[in-house]
């Protein structure tokens, strides 16, 4: 437990990938591998029925499993002799064939094929409200800013499809890599699967046939593409909502405030105040996994056949990845909820600006009818007039320097955001249909 796992944790995804789960993982694969060895006669079917009966009743405790981890440098192994431990006379038959790293891997992706429906659910929820919110906002000017600066108008439901449009594509990037990742481990000591020789192969397909996984041929226990695949995927996930945080950041700060979404931290001296905490926390959660990911790329650099320094690694940053990622995906929802315009505050930007930001409206429409360079010598000269006279607004200039052109109506914000409201069309789907 920590203090801020209120804050930047998640309680679903942290039981999904806690110890408790990792030790119920690896009983599992151990389980089943005792199951498909006694089937296949390579172990005594009344030892295969007391170990896959001694794995579903087994609960130790990771404490007690912490010496033994410390020993042999990872948890599977100390597990193992735990379970040996508990079948007595069938002891000699358990893990028969595999090596700690098979059932340190096979479970591990169990855990993350838990943990990734959790994640793909949330995701698409985040996806429909976000894509509510964009048609219900769709012809709601706001102002565009660019490097900080007010640049055009836009609407805001332009601006939450620009935040929603990733997020199909990150389901879509789900989909492709589940077969590269659900892959089960059963490859023995050096990865030549030498001890069940020849019946290594026909072991490794039931047992992924068991487990609802796929055999690959050749092992991964030092190829750990997949794994920072997944890495990958998860930053890019944060990433996404990482984005909208910090934009919610801005648009909420006290000198703009255009728009509200959740529910604000106090300050202990300054009661004034309504923190954005959660949109914080969004950004926080990006950018620990943007920082993980390049430790997770470390773990690629695998020596030889198994490297217990690049594994260490990986054991390290993946589950807290994978935590992270639940919990943005958690306060991104509860953000999107909760997001509302608040249309006085944008119709004061548009006030004090003076009708400025549409400084490149004016432009092309006087190009409309005079060369460019002239429309833009008139529309730089209205500008200067609007900064000298601080009650003139850019209409007001041109209507003194291009008379009979309405200017008024015509830089209206609202008749200037372009193909925002086409943006914020929310019926368009987040996934290509692949059927």
């Amino acid at each position: 437990m920590s203090l801020l796992d209120g804050l930047l944790g998640d309680s679903d995804l942290a039981r999904i990938m806690g110890d408790a789960a990792q030790i119920a993982a690896m009983l599992r694969v151990e389980a089943a591998l005792a199951r498909v060895e006694g089937r296949l006669g390579i172990i005594p079917p009344e030892a295969a029925k007391a170990i896959a009966g001694v794995a579903a009743d087994l609960h130790p405790d990771a404490a007690a499993l912490e010496p033994g981890t410390a020993r042999a440098g990872i948890p599977a192994q100390a597990l193992v002799t735990a379970l040996r431990s508990a079948c007595g006379p069938h002891a000699d038959w358990v893990h028969f064939g595999a090596t700690s790293q098979d059932i340190q891997d096979s479970a591990l992706v169990l855990q993350l094929r838990t943990a990734l429906e959790v994640m793909a659910e949330r995701l698409g929820a985040l996806d429909a409200m976000l894509a509510e919110k964009s048609a219900a906002f769709a012809d709601q000017p706001i102002p565009a800013r660019t490097r900080f600066q007010i640049a055009a108008p836009t609407t805001l439901g332009a601006k939450i499809a620009v935040w929603r449009a990733p997020l199909g594509r990150h389901l879509q990037r789900l989909d492709e890599l589940r077969p590269r990742l659900f892959n089960v481990s059963f490859h023995g000591a050096a990865g030549t699967g030498a001890a069940l020789s020849p019946s290594t192969d026909e072991v490794r397909r039931a047992l992924a046939d068991a487990l609802g996984l796929s055999a690959p041929e050749i092992p991964w226990h030092a190829t750990r593409d997949a794994i920072a695949e997944l890495g990958g995927w998860l930053a890019l996930v944060t990433g996404s909502l990482g984005k909208i945080g910090i934009d919610l950041i801005l648009l909420g700060q006290s000198e703009i405030a255009e728009v509200a979404a959740g529910t604000g931290g106090g300050s202990s001296t300054m009661p004034q105040k309504s923190n954005p905490v959660a949109a914080e926390a969004l950004v926080t959660l990006a950018r620990l996994n943007a920082g993980d990911t390049g430790t997770l790329h470390q773990a690629m650099i695998h020596a030889q056949e198994r490297d217990g320094a690049a594994l260490g690694l990986e054991w390290a940053v993946l589950p807290q990845m994978v935590v992270r990622t639940g919990a943005a995906l958690r306060i991104g929802l509860d953000l999107a909820t909760t997001l509302v315009p608040r249309p006085e505050r944008i119709a004061a930007t548009f006030a004090a600006d003076r009708g400025a930001m549409m400084a490149e409206a004016a432009t092309f429409a006087l190009s409309r009818q005079m060369p460019r360079a002239e429309a833009q010598r008139l529309v730089a000269e209205a500008l200067r007039a609007v900064a000298e006279t601080p009650d003139r607004t850019l209409a007001q200039a041109l209507d003194a320097l291009a008379p009979g052109g309405d200017w008024t109506e015509r830089l209206r914000p609202a008749r200037q955001t372009g193909e925002a409201a086409r943006q914020a069309d929310a019926g368009k789907p987040s996934r290509e249909d692949k059927t």
